[in-house]
């Protein structure tokens, strides 16, 4: 039988390569906002209606695909863009909206963070229909959102200062080639985007927008509670969450294990002594094994001294132990102790010992590095929010115009998603399928 090259269900290059007039067409046929455009109708009753909500609402979506980073950058687009105003839906014997028109409108909008929100969710439920295998590979990081004030506004009830943001600060510390440490500090003023997202895809599953001081781990433990009980079928289908060693809790670690069964791949921070290279296991009789801080398990020749890295031999639910080989049964390797050593085939090491260093996929697994490199797929997501969606330098002021801002590019994110899947599907039904034979 000849091999068919597997398809690709999504790429964000695909959204990426389309115009942007298609990329507007799509968000507005594709998002589920009824319940929304409803609400804003009911709410504007029999007042004046010389600019429809769906038109308005179209065009706040416009300014989000088409990258605009203030109301007066799509005010100016809609004046000169007879097409784009069509496609809004806006009469166009009629001047396109003013500020005051959109000031109006997004107040108003701002107070509906529930119905985007279930929006948002929906979008996520269409997402694992549409892919098989979506939400099996979850990362989580922290973002940084830069205000362009300095402070917090003392002055009461003005409107351009920020009253919501504070200082936040992130370290970030490595090893150079010749053994030295160093050490990046960053520090910004505004809030920070925690963000929970499917590694393969490149597509947000679950976030939160909090002032720039707050934890990330404490916030990570609280985004997967609050996943579990919004999508609880895919917290089912998870199988790894990928993140930094900012992350590396104890807590955390359980919680996905324990309580989620996701096995977690997070880079572990050194908190051992200076110097402490290894310790040994506590066991009576296995007293030439040790382990180092990344859950590297090694033995030590009784005869020569010489030190030699065990095999991994996987994990061992039931009991909650790693289970490793002794490299001269695994590789075939000879060794002069053999005789005294009292590593005749196997050893358990039980998770017990520290749970934090030993998880149940070992980070010393080729596995765990293939893994962890999929955790940089939400930098590129977070580059998108910059580049794509305004963030990078953005006019917003508090914490409620925050949220909704970025639940609305999050939202958008998924909903171009959507539409390019079911696009493609619906292109794929028309293809005979043909079976072909060597």
């Amino acid at each position: 039988m000849a091999k068919i090259a597997q398809l690709e269900f999504f790429g964000w290059e695909e959204v990426e390569n389309l115009g942007d007039l298609e990329r507007l067409k799509l968000v507005i046929e594709t998002i589920p906002d009824e319940k929304l455009m409803q609400t804003l109708e009911k709410v504007r009753g029999k007042g004046r209606n010389d600019y429809p909500v769906r038109a308005m609402w179209n065009s706040v979506l416009a300014g989000v695909v088409f990258e605009h980073r203030s109301v007066n950058s799509l005010i100016r687009e809609l004046r000169r863009n007879a097409q784009l105003r069509e496609l809004c839906g806006f009469d166009l014997f009629r001047a396109a909206p003013g500020k005051s028109a959109y000031n109006r409108f997004l107040s108003s909008l701002i107070k509906h963070q529930a119905e985007l929100d279930e929006m948002f969710r929906s979008l996520v439920e269409e997402l694992m229909k549409l892919l098989p295998d979506f939400g099996k590979d979850l990362a989580v990081d922290g973002k940084n959102l830069k205000s362009l004030a300095n402070k917090t506004s003392s002055k009461k009830g003005d409107l351009r200062g920020e009253h919501d943001a504070d200082w936040g600060k992130k370290k970030k510390k490595g090893l150079r080639k010749d053994g030295t440490t160093w050490e990046k500090v960053t520090e910004w003023f505004g809030f920070r985007l925690h963000l929970i997202s499917d590694a393969k895809y490149e597509l947000p599953v679950h976030f939160e927008v909090t002032k720039a001081s707050c934890s990330e781990v404490k916030v990570a433990e609280k985004l997967t509670e609050e996943l579990s009980q919004k999508h609880p079928d895919l917290v089912e289908r998870s199988e790894h969450f990928m993140a930094d060693r900012g992350y590396d809790s104890t807590k955390l670690i359980n919680k996905l294990w324990d309580q989620y069964h996701i096995k977690p791949v997070i880079d572990i921070r050194k908190m051992w002594k200076d110097g402490e290279v290894s310790r040994t296991i506590d066991h009576p009789k296995f007293t030439n094994i040790c382990y180092n801080q990344r859950g590297v398990v090694t033995c030590h020749c009784p005869k020569t001294g010489e030190v030699k890295e065990l095999a991994y031999k996987g994990f061992e639910e039931k009991r909650d132990a790693l289970k490793y080989q002794c490299p001269m049964k695994a590789y075939g390797m000879s060794c002069p102790g053999a005789k005294q050593c009292p590593v005749k085939n196997t050893v358990r090491i039980p998770r017990s010992l520290d749970r934090r260093i030993f998880t149940p996929l070992p980070r010393s697994t080729y596995k765990w590095g293939r893994l962890y490199k999929m955790r940089t797929s939400i930098e590129r997501i977070n580059s998108r929010i910059d580049e794509s969606f305004g963030f990078e330098k953005h006019f917003i002021r508090g914490l409620s115009k925050m949220k909704f801002r970025m639940g609305l590019a999050l939202t958008v994110m998924l909903t171009l998603a959507v539409g390019r899947i079911r696009s493609k599907q619906e292109h794929l039904t028309h293809i005979p399928q043909v079976s072909v034979e060597s």
